[in-house]
């Protein structure tokens, strides 16, 4: 079964790449989507085999892969409860995302090529939760990388698409240098890259010491900080995230993918898959824990003023990723885990929502020229309500609430009860951040589906209403979500605060005779799956991810769960368990304050706090930063190696040199090749003579 649920996307994703348009968009759309929801199928079976207790860890080899000396592995299959829980992840939320696409991408003249790479990206990631060992954990993690790569582009005459697939590519390189070399220091030390083999052998290691560029450091620190940094990567941590905005390039439900089901959750799922390697460095889950916490607060800063639909999301996924980072960090492994799975359906959800708006508002996605939307789409206002009732953790202590009222207040609560150095912090910030994301994601919901309609106002809907769409190509203009990160032309792009005024501006009125459309039924289905998970996710499943009675027993020694942390979590003070509680009702009603009442506010807060202002809308100037400091001064070496080395020296004494040397003597030849026989005659003539007389020298 585990075989079929791996390689069944592959295959499609093989068919339907490569017959691409032979066969036609609906077939390649059935095949592909098909697979995923046998794949999905037959996983829910597994998860809820080991719910139950009656299933327990195996190994399924595929085939012999290495044998070289005493480095020795098989091509295998680990199914056990961590395994189990990514594969309802991964495949509940693909499926449905293909599914979705079916309405999304339905005008795109390249949907095979679409629904290939798709199909190709849960292969990827399947491939990569299911590894019995290091290599094929890489395989996987590579695989992600190359499918975000040509998904993120997918759009490849759209120069912003291709930047954006450019940087993804290059900065989860830098990630995977630090994850390469731990995995060669695991091999050094351990002498095999078998997962199981090596947590086995971990903690024998502890308190070791390795030489590292000159120095004795303590080895099972070394190890772990160089795959966490491999993680950082993949999962958008502080210092790696710059990718992860910029791949809203791509289509939507490539953005629900990513940041839902695959790739992002990679990180977390590797350090949780590995948990008993790091519980064996402090010093490395301190790490863990700073980068998690610090990432938390720094992409919910972000998503305060962004006013594309989708880069608010986008920040929303950075920041619950370093909850759940911070999580593993304090050594609550089930936790982290547990939010991952809520947050799988929450986050989908928010992004196919942002997607449906963004189709009923023929590809606008600037949230400033929307407003009154929830009686024109409302199976749309009900999913992303419900998506952000999630996010934001409503619910009431004791009683119950949304999937992320489980999962982000366990996080916080884990965080206080926990003695690890730097868990203070990591609960300081987490409630901190629950404060800002409840601001953000509320300022969405109001900012789209409240107020006075300002359609009138966009010049992507005018072009709509007067028909200058109707002909163009999907693949390259129609389609094409721009972002939204400069203000509309007539705003003063100078200033921050006028990028930002018509947050609070009372815009004209009219719709310029454009109504919204609701979505098509492909599209509003997947919005209605995943809203019962996140409303239900958190109630049904908390028990088995945290609870100490139970939670033991389902992970089955899958991940290092740690009881008694988990039994501290249920007994922290009452004012530590309403403290994120308060943070989102506090988060609500200033948003709800600024965006529905006192509507200038937001312009006059830009305006007084306006080097805050910039900062936070100019991402902290991270992009600015690495400008000067990387890419700069790469492309300086790069042209004084092009110049004066590659064309100047290569190039002027080897193939252009030849080259001239060749030409001057072909010219000189030419001269010789008259094509009259006289001057023939008389070169031959001089050749008899020359040869007459070298025989009778001789």
């Amino acid at each position: 079964m585990i075989q079929i649920i791996v390689f069944l996307p592959l295959l499609a994703a093989i068919v339907a790449g490569l017959a691409n348009r032979s066969i036609g968009n609906v077939p390649a759309k059935v095949l592909t989507t098909g697979a995923l929801f046998v794949s999905c199928a037959l996983s829910w079976p597994i998860f809820l085999a080991f719910m139950s207790g009656n299933e327990s860890a195996y190994v399924q080899p595929v085939m012999t892969w290495v044998r070289s000396g005493g480095f020795d592995f098989d091509w295998a299959l680990r199914v056990d409860t961590l395994t189990a829980v990514m594969l309802v992840v991964i495949t509940s939320v693909s499926a449905l995302v293909h599914l979705y696409s079916w309405g999304y991408m339905d005008e795109d003249p390249d949907q095979p090529r679409f629904f290939a790479y798709l199909s190709l990206f849960t292969f990827a990631m399947l491939m990569l939760v299911t590894a019995d060992n290091l290599v094929q954990m890489f395989f996987g993690w590579e695989g992600v990388g190359l499918a975000s790569y040509l998904l993120i582009g997918f759009w490849f005459r759209k120069p912003s698409a291709s930047a954006a697939a450019i940087k993804a590519f290059v900065v989860n390189r830098v990630g995977d240098l630090g994850f390469m070399l731990g995995i060669f220091g695991v091999f050094l030390v351990f002498g095999t890259v078998s997962i199981p083999e090596i947590l086995v052998a971990a903690p024998d290691q502890a308190g070791s010491s390795i030489g590292f560029l000159g120095l004795r450091v303590d080895t099972m620190s070394l190890l772990c900080i160089l795959l966490f940094i491999g993680a950082m990567g993949k999962s958008a941590q502080l210092g790696l995230h710059t990718w992860l905005p910029d791949a809203m390039e791509g289509p939507t439900p490539v953005s629900a993918l990513i940041h839902a089901a695959t790739m992002v959750t990679a990180g977390v799922f590797m350090v949780c898959r590995l948990s008993p390697l790091f519980e064996t460095s402090q010093f490395a889950l301190n790490f863990v824990t700073i980068v998690g916490a610090t990432t938390a607060i720094f992409a919910a800063t972000i998503g305060l003023v962004q006013t594309d639909i989708k880069r608010v999301i986008a920040y929303s996924t950075c920041s619950q990723l370093g909850y759940m980072f911070f999580a593993a960090g304090v050594g609550a492994y089930g936790a982290a885990m547990f939010h991952l799975f809520t947050h799988a359906f929450f986050k989908a959800l928010l992004f196919l929502g942002a997607g449906s708006v963004i189709h009923a508002m023929h590809h606008e996605q600037d949230m400033r020229f929307y407003g009154g939307l929830r009686k024109q789409i409302p199976v749309t206002f009900w999913g992303m309500m419900a998506g952000t009732l999630a996010i934001t953790g409503v619910g009431i202590v004791g009683l119950g609430g949304f999937a992320g009222f489980y999962s982000k207040d366990a996080i916080i609560e884990v965080a206080f009860a926990a003695d690890a150095p730097y868990a203070g912090y990591a609960w300081f910030m987490g409630v901190s951040a629950a404060l800002l994301t409840s601001f953000y994601s509320w300022r969405l919901m109001f900012l789209t589906f409240w107020g006075k309609p300002r359609w009138a106002d966009s010049e992507h809907i005018q072009h709509a209403i007067h028909g200058h769409h109707n002909d163009v190509d999907h693949a390259t203009h129609a389609h094409e979500e721009a972002a939204a990160d400069n203000p509309p032309a007539q705003e003063d792009a100078g200033s921050a605060p006028h990028a930002h005024a018509a947050d609070a501006e009372q815009l004209p009125d009219g719709t310029g005779g454009y109504h919204p459309h609701e979505s098509p039924l492909s599209m509003l289905i997947p919005l209605i799956v995943l809203s019962v998970g996140a409303v239900f996710a958190g109630f049904v499943f908390h028990n088995f991810f945290v609870e100490p009675e139970t939670a033991g027993a389902f992970w089955q020694g899958s991940l290092a769960f740690n009881e008694p942390l988990m039994h501290a979590m249920h007994e922290v003070p009452t004012w530590v368990k309403w403290s994120s509680t308060a943070a989102m009702l506090l988060g609500l009603l200033v948003a709800a304050l600024m965006y529905l009442r006192e509507t200038d506010a937001p312009r006059q807060v830009a305006e007084n706090l306006s080097p805050l202002y910039k900062f936070l809308l100019n991402k902290w100037y991270f992009d600015e930063l690495y400008t000067l400091i990387f890419v700069r001064p790469a492309f300086w070496f790069g042209r004084i190696f092009w110049k004066g080395g590659d064309k100047g020296v290569i190039d002027r004494f080897g193939p252009d040199g030849v080259a001239n040397v060749v030409r001057s003597s072909s010219g000189l030849a030419v001269r010789f090749q008259s094509g009259y026989l006289y001057s023939y005659a008389l070169v031959m003539l001089l050749g008899l003579v020359g040869l007459v007389t070298w025989v009778m020298v001789r």
